[in-house]
């Protein structure tokens, strides 16, 4: 493997050379090709939609989950009503209410996590501390039907603007990568609008990047 590209200007951009790199260099792992302990950097993160031609990639999708994160309602039946259905990935996450764990909008509602996260920044902008906490492994009960994917997301503010770390223990880059940099960004742009800030640069690190083989070789 050739020394590895860590700055990107934009999500398409990392999307496109890790999907590649993944079919290369990727490595066997439970049904998947997998690279570890990948970590980039995303400068203009809100140039966030994923327009290579081989991904087909639905803006529309994106926005409906977007909203359904704003609703704070973990109730996949919410997303229904926003996208008018329920794509086939909720219906097998959901628990037999219809919740899952995964709604990231419900994970930085708990204990008023984003609205403290903002205070903090607003009252110390060198905090270390402005951080979201979503995969919780002292909830491992709770993950019968489906484990969130992200660890936690933190913030730091640097010249005035707001940046962000997004830590990931499992990331598919068809379908994961794709959605997920596309909330966070925006949740990045949602809190630097709380603090009328500009955004920063995103970083944005998966412990276990990979595709699912039914999706190798599409570009």
């Amino acid at each position: 493997m050739n020394k590895m590209v860590n700055r990107f200007k934009t999500a398409n951009g990392a999307f496109d050379y890790y999907y590649k790199l993944l079919n290369s260099d990727g490595v066997e792992f439970d049904n998947t090709k997998a690279l570890f302990n990948i970590g980039f950097y995303i400068f203009d993160p809100l140039d966030n939609d994923i327009d290579v031609d081989y991904r087909k990639w639905s803006k529309k999708y994106a926005d409906a989950e977007w909203e359904w994160y704003n609703s704070e309602d973990k109730n996949i039946s919410k997303l229904g009503e926003i996208y008018g259905k329920i794509p086939a990935i909720w219906l097998n996450m959901a628990d037999e209410n219809g919740d899952v764990n995964s709604n990231y909008g419900w994970q930085w509602a708990r204990e008023d996590q984003l609205n403290k996260v903002v205070e903090k920044l607003r009252t110390k902008p060198d905090t270390r501390k402005a951080v979201i906490s979503i995969y919780d492994g002292k909830e491992i009960k709770n993950y019968q039907h489906d484990t969130p994917c992200t660890y936690g997301v933190q913030f730091t503010i640097l010249d005035n603007k707001l940046n962000m770390t997004v830590l990931m223990r499992s990331n598919d880059i068809w379908y994961g990568f794709c959605n997920d940099q596309y909330q966070f960004s925006l949740l990045q742009k949602k809190v630097a609008d709380m603090l009328s800030i500009d955004v920063g640069w995103y970083y944005h690190f998966a412990q276990n990047l990979h595709v699912y083989k039914d999706k190798l070789n599409k570009s």
